[in-house]
């Protein structure tokens, strides 16, 4: 079970989550080229190890573990993965 991103992130875009990751599952960093332009951070569900390091430190409590995650904020676990299908492309 993967961690995921939602809605509270949109627009905040804290990384403090993405330094307490200890696998760098979680993109764009601040100084990755899409930081700017991407509404949100996003959780690689492929990548990450289901630690939970990176929900006590995000300041807006946009992360929850994907079973945990509430029902009005669903789409986003595919938002998620379908930002790293993206990529693969």
């Amino acid at each position: 079970m993967a961690y995921v991103i939602a809605e509270p992130c949109i627009g905040v875009k804290d990384t403090a989550c993405v330094d307490a990751c200890p696998v760098d599952c979680i993109h764009p960093g601040k100084h990755e080229a899409e930081f700017g332009e991407a509404a949100q951070l996003y959780i690689n569900p492929l990548e990450c190890i289901d630690c939970g390091a990176c929900v006590p430190v995000c300041p807006v409590a946009a992360i929850f573990a994907q079973d945990d995650l509430p029902e009005k904020w669903a789409k986003f676990a595919a938002s998620n993965a379908g930002h790293y299908a993206a990529e693969a492309k």
